[in-house]
């Protein structure tokens, strides 16, 4: 009796209570609303591809509580884009995430609009490689309407992807000979083979890969300058047997546009994304793939920006790179596995282990190059430099072979972690020469031990330890060095003298180490 008793009292309280209050008690909103931004701009997607969701905050300032009777897209059902009002979808059917009716706002409160855009860009235009789309969110109507526009730049682009199996759903992979032995190999690696049809790779579009476009025997794939290609995840290139890649990029004169080089990086667009690492995979030279050129690239978020495998041996250089940049890798920039790599006028910079590592031995040659590391996203484990002549297996069975040669001439090999080299050597050739260079090195620990007794001019000749580079910003990945950068100056002069990265006449008696010559950043 006694519980009976309390509970109608309490009722009876929480009944008066609730009697007593108008919190509740919505009026129509009066077209008073306030919004965090009065354009949400979508940035840039691929056509076809889904964007990132986006948000918009909007404000009831008033002491009153609310009620918004539309919240609708301009266009209706035929918007390309889709809302979420704190949470909801609104109407059901062809009108969901267009059209709510009746939303309710607590005084001095505020709600989120989630917004995205999945666009077809051959519905907008027949012509054009890109088009701006706009629409409208509609606050109310009549007198009372208020507006936020939304602003998206779609892209046309040619997208290269494997074929997925109608029946089983699986995603088709690459079949190649992967040890050596004549006889194809099934992989997991999703992807497929490039029809000779899309061989050469434009600047009319960009192009956007799913999985791995292969490079066949028999197969050149060029890049002509102003070439744009983008990743998806756990996607790249790959060049097999007998495969050969050319990226013909140019110089540019905006080098901010950097309109004539070829650029490689991950299908995201939106600047939050810019400098992600381990957005994509790799561009991966296969061993017997032969003669691959990469001039005037820029590969960028990658996990390994190049990997280059086997063919030390061979009398061309299994890769040759020149005039490039490799950043936001976020394992290796290069990473060289028994092969043969020539280098002039590359930096790579940001790399979540070693800038570059020759590893298992090989064929080396690395001239005015800056081979720099300033990752700061996690702990990072490996120098910038990193030579090794072995391997070790699952049974921890060593396996060593010859680093015929590794010539660092001209070079900057530095960064924010020290010693920024390191050469480990198991087997009985290791040939390795430091000239001209500034480098990173102040271990007490291991100098004077082999391979880093720098007094030895068979191994390290003219060479400046620990003075600062002077990069102008290397956590943004602007590695010009300044007019007092310890790179000064100290280069072996070479004929003939050359030009840098970005085309500037080397000097002829005195030239600067790294890919840089010198400015002063006043200018």
């Amino acid at each position: 009796m006694k519980r009976l008793l309390l509970f109608f009292c309490c009722f009876g309280i929480l009944l008066f209570w609730s009697s007593c209050r108008n919190d509740f008690e919505f009026s129509p909103s009066t077209g008073n609303l306030e919004f965090a931004r009065d354009t949400v701009y979508l940035d840039t997607v691929f056509t076809n591809i889904g964007s990132s969701t986006y948000n918009l905050k909007v404000y009831n300032r008033s002491d009153d509580d609310i009620v918004i009777p539309t919240i609708q897209l301009e266009n209706g059902v035929n918007s390309f884009y889709r809302m979420n009002v704190d949470g909801t979808t609104g109407l059901e059917g062809a009108q969901e995430g267009k059209f709510f009716e009746d939303v309710e706002l607590l005084a001095n409160d505020s709600l989120f609009i989630f917004i995205e855009t999945t666009i077809d860009i051959e519905t907008l235009s027949n012509s054009d490689t890109q088009f701006l789309y706009t629409d409208r969110i509609l606050f109310d109507s009549g007198n009372s309407q208020q507006d936020v526009d939304l602003v998206t730049l779609v892209k046309d682009a040619v997208f290269i992807y494997p074929n997925r199996d109608a029946t089983t759903g699986i995603i088709e992979t690459l079949t190649f000979d992967v040890d050596g032995d004549g006889t194809p190999d099934e992989t997991a690696l999703q992807g497929r083979f490039l029809e000779n049809n899309e061989l050469t790779f434009t600047n009319e579009k960009p192009y956007v890969i799913y999985g791995y476009a292969g490079v066949g025997n028999g197969q050149t794939l060029t890049m002509e300058a102003g070439t744009r290609v983008n990743f998806h995840r756990d996607s790249g290139i790959i060049v097999t047997q007998g495969g050969t890649l050319n990226i013909n990029g140019e110089l540019s004169t905006d080098q901010y546009a950097l309109e004539n080089e070829v650029i490689l990086e991950g299908d995201r667009l939106e600047p939050l994304f810019a400098d992600v690492p381990g957005q994509w995979g790799t561009i991966w030279l296969f061993n017997d793939s032969m003669d691959n050129t990469i001039n005037y690239a820029t590969i960028k978020n990658a996990t390994i920006g190049v990997l280059s495998e086997g063919n030390q041996d061979e009398n061309n250089d299994k890769l040759a790179i020149t005039n490039s940049q490799i950043y936001n890798a976020s394992a290796f920039g290069i990473l060289g596995r028994a092969t043969s790599i020539n280098a002039e006028n590359v930096v790579i910079n940001n790399c979540g282990q070693s800038s570059f590592a020759g590893t298992f031995g090989g064929k080396y040659n690395f001239t005015h190059c800056t081979i720099a590391n300033y990752w700061n996203s996690s702990f990072r484990q490996f120098p910038s430099l990193l030579l090794n002549d072995f391997i070790v297996d699952e049974n921890n069975t060593v396996f060593t072979n010859d680093l015929v040669e590794a010539n660092f001439t001209n070079c900057i090999i530095y960064g924010n972690d020290n010693p920024e080299f390191l050469l480990e050597d198991q087997g009985p050739i290791f040939n390795y020469k430091f000239t001209n260079c500034l480098l990173r090195f102040d271990n007490d620990d291991l100098q004077g031990t082999t391979n880093y007794m720098f007094s030895d001019a068979t191994f390290y000749e003219n060479n400046i330890f620990n003075v600062d580079p002077e990069f102008e910003d290397p956590f943004e990945n602007l590695m010009r060095i300044g007019a007092d950068s310890g790179a000064n100056g100290i280069a072996l002069p070479l004929l003939p003298a050359g030009s840098d990265l970005l085309n500037a006449a080397r000097n002829a008696t005195e030239p600067d180490s790294g890919a840089y010559e010198s400015v002063s950043f006043d200018d």
